[in-house]
């Protein structure tokens, strides 16, 4: 029989396995990617409900602020309750790449003129190019705190990408739309410089020292040798 590891703190038990529930939120909001895909690109369901019309459009702003309020959650219920586990660092922020870059290369196939392709590569590149950097500093025994910039960064997209859905039925709101977007493309660009900035430094940092250290231990190696 398997055992569950707990952690009594403050006369509470706490779960500390991998599966807790901000992980299980964390993977809930990777689920909610290809349902957000499908309602747009296929454009269903378009349903009345209690004499409403709900659209596709609907859904679709449903899906994506139900699985932005699971961004929160995890993140809340993780640091509240002392669970905070190798796997949620690790899938979170999968989980929220997955879906801004889904929702945004949904809303350019929908060829409904809603994005232009050029930002969308933009915004997800920086995703990916911070993703790698991220992955380098770890690996490098050491990690970057986000900017302030960088954790609106998220709320900007969400935002935009529920206008630009809604867009698609109402053609009113394409100018705020098109404001959240670039709002979404300049954040992107100056955070991602923040982050790269901050990076080489203590990559730089990490470089000098090790040539400090191996120089170091040449010399004490050079001064233990015996001489024949």
């Amino acid at each position: 029989m398997s055992r569950v590891v707990v952690c009594c703190r403050k006369g509470s038990a706490r779960y500390r396995g991998p599966m807790n529930l901000p992980n299980s939120l964390t993977v809930l909001r990777i689920f909610f990617v290809p349902l957000l895909i499908v309602v747009l690109l296929t454009r269903t369901p378009n349903v009345e409900l209690w004499g409403f019309p709900m659209h596709f459009e609907f859904w679709g702003v449903l899906i994506l602020l139900v699985a932005a309020a699971t961004d929160w959650a995890d993140g809340y219920f993780a640091r509240r309750h002392s669970q905070v586990t190798t796997l949620g660092i690790l899938l979170d922020p999968i989980a929220d790449k997955l879906l801004i870059s889904a929702a945004f290369i949904s809303l350019v196939d929908m060829h409904l003129h809603l994005v232009p392709a050029w930002m969308v590569v933009i915004i997800i590149g920086r995703e990916f190019t911070i993703l790698g950097l991220r992955n380098i500093a770890s690996a490098e025994g050491f990690t970057i705190a986000a900017s302030a910039l960088g954790k609106t960064k998220m709320v900007l997209q969400v935002c935009a990408v529920a206008v630009l859905i809604t867009s698609a039925r109402h053609p009113s709101l394409k100018r705020f739309a098109w404001f959240l977007l670039w709002l979404v493309v300049i954040s992107a660009l100056v955070s991602a410089g923040q982050y790269f900035l901050k990076f080489w430094s203590q990559l730089d940092d990490r470089i000098k020292q090790r040539r400090k250290l191996s120089l170091t231990e040449t010399r004490k190696n050079s001064q233990d040798a015996v001489p024949l």
